[in-house]
């Protein structure tokens, strides 16, 4: 998802029952497009212990708390996704330049890498166009090429 999206969601539109294993919903995503966005059994999980820990009515599924006595709640925004996504990439010992995007960037260039075809990923990441997509195979075609000269070279 695009980060936009995340913080966009709402409450309602996560219906996890108890034998929820896995999840797919509908955005609105950039251009106004509505797609599918698939959730792991993991992050169903996630997404369930943190809902019990909220006692608020907030629509929002994302939000702030605000000070230990003070109950202001409100929508995460892209800038506040963007500095958790800093702060634990930093605990985590990742490149301090990890931001969403960077996430998003990893996840198409992992589909990539383990043989998922550019249309499907195109159709995850949401880009209207496949040109859009293709700037991502440029790290594949890199380890392409790295296989071609391991396996087809004359050296052998």
């Amino acid at each position: 998802m695009r980060v936009a999206e995340l913080v966009s969601l709402n409450r309602d539109q996560i219906k996890i029952k108890p034998e929820t294993k896995d999840l797919e919903i509908s955005i609105i995503g950039k251009g106004s497009r509505e797609r599918t966005v698939y959730f792991s059994e993991r992050a169903i999980n996630a997404l369930r212990e943190y809902l019990k820990q909220r006692e608020d009515k907030e629509p929002a599924l994302f939000i702030n708390f605000k000070g230990p006595k003070e109950t202001i709640l409100k929508r995460l925004t892209p800038r506040s996704i963007q500095n958790i996504v800093k702060k634990y990439s930093k605990i985590a010992g990742v490149p301090i330049n990890t931001t969403p995007h960077v996430l998003r960037h990893t996840f198409a260039t992992d589909l990539l890498m383990q043989g998922v075809d550019l249309r499907t990923v195109q159709e995850f990441l949401g880009h209207k166009n496949i040109s859009t997509t293709q700037v991502y195979t440029h790290i594949t075609n890199k380890r392409l090429k790295e296989i071609h000269k391991k396996y087809h070279s004359l050296s052998q």
